[in-house]
């Protein structure tokens, strides 16, 4: 196979887009950037676009041909892909396989969602019964918000079966958050804290379900946001006018799925997802140790642990452990999470899976904000995650300079 280079990366800040319409975020996707590479999208032979709820909170379907409409765009192989909060991350993947097929040199990988109206605003409860649209209607059965009770039952069962408490697991948002107020793009900057606060029970934390452990500061955001990466082959860079010694090159890439019903399987060991981590890993010819830059998928906070486990630096029921002891830290062992995460970085579902190896981009080439920016950066790997641990995206990125 070509080695598949990133040219660049793009995203607006997360939170909100206010009045921003759908067409809109895609053409300011597409055009910011190229514009970062000085290069026109007429460029681009290829492209694919992620998001999850265009149909339901947008009642916008076609999404290839809005991006067909930014100039350049027009009658080239684009197509839409949806895996839940895996879209991004698939995204990406179709991408690179349509260059790896030969249908071209360079490519777009847009992902977005807009879930807030015009006054940036939210419902709640609507969003909450959209997004269980992507679970098996049988695990949706007497519950209002179906994700968030589906991994507070996760919660329960890792602290069960591991011995982990609720305080240890409070360990990732307290770091994440930690994280975010150095991150421009982050929803969450000017929130702070401490592990206490995240313990404590009140107006702004409180228990998600009755009777289950997930709290408030354990859970991502409804965010509104898009990113964009362009990749290329060798060609590619050389016909946008980029030099590889500024990309990151795709090392590795894997992508599984496990059966959508969550009971049945164990989604403590995710086969699925340890399958698309290992792929990308043997595709890369790297192992676990070489990696010490990390964007995993953490939705609740339980998925940062077990995110941590899934790309190898943690034994299983040991990955909140890794965040209670320092070494997820921006200058731990291996920075995991330095964007703030879903938890606080943003969770703008199609846009997070591009936005997670956008971000791990940075930390390579050493343009991350100097407050987050890992020091000797090796190797990154990512994680994301649609559905109760469903479908996984996989990614091992290096330094191609």
């Amino acid at each position: 196979m070509k080695p598949v280079y990133i040219a660049t990366f793009h995203q607006s800040k997360f939170g909100k887009l206010m009045g921003a319409t759908v067409p809109q975020i895609i053409d300011q996707a597409i055009q910011g950037a190229c514009g970062q590479i000085g290069a026109d999208p007429a460029a681009l032979d290829v492209g694919s676009i992620g998001a999850a709820c265009n149909f339901s909170l947008n009642e916008q379907g076609l999404l290839a041909g809005l991006m067909a409409m930014t100039p350049g765009m027009e009658a080239k192989p684009i197509e839409a892909v949806e895996n839940a909060c895996a879209s991004g991350g698939q995204a990406v993947l179709s991408v690179i396989q349509k260059l790896q097929c030969g249908l071209g040199d360079t490519g777009i990988a847009v992902g977005y969602e807009k879930m807030r109206d015009a006054e940036g605003k939210m419902d709640g409860k609507l969003i909450g019964k959209v997004l269980g649209y992507f679970s098996y209607p049988g695990d949706r059965e007497g519950k209002v918000f179906v994700f968030p009770h589906i991994f507070a039952e996760v919660m329960q069962a890792y602290m069960s079966e591991f011995g982990v408490t609720e305080r240890e697991l409070a360990a990732i948002p307290v770091q994440e958050y930690a994280n975010a107020k150095y991150n421009p793009w982050a929803q969450m900057s000017k929130v702070q804290i401490t592990l206490d606060q995240a313990m404590a029970i009140g107006e702004r934390n409180r228990y998600v379900v009755e009777g289950l452990p997930l709290k408030t500061y354990d859970c991502s955001q409804i965010t509104d946001g898009y990113a964009s990466l362009i990749v290329a082959t060798e060609e590619g860079l050389a016909k946008l006018g980029v030099a590889k010694a500024d990309c990151v090159e795709i090392s590795g890439w894997g992508q599984a799925t496990d059966p959508l019903r969550k009971e049945g399987r164990d989604v403590l060991r995710p086969l699925g997802a340890n399958r698309a981590m290992q792929a990308a890993y043997r595709m890369a010819g790297a192992t676990p140790a070489d990696v010490n830059v990390a964007e995993v998928h953490d939705c609740f906070s339980v998925m940062g642990a077990l995110g941590t486990e899934v790309i190898g630096k943690a034994a299983p029921g040991k990955g909140a452990q890794y965040w209670v002891e320092g070494k997820a830290a921006p200058d731990g062992e291996c920075g995991i999470n330095t964007s703030g995460g879903l938890i606080a970085k943003g969770h703008p579902i199609g846009a997070t899976g591009i936005a997670m190896i956008g971000w791990s981009a940075l930390q390579l080439l050493g343009r991350a904000p100097a407050e987050l920016q890992v020091k000797s950066p090796r190797l990154a790997a990512t994680f994301n995650i649609g559905g109760p641990i469903c479908a996984s995206v996989c990614t091992v990125l290096r330094a191609a300079g």
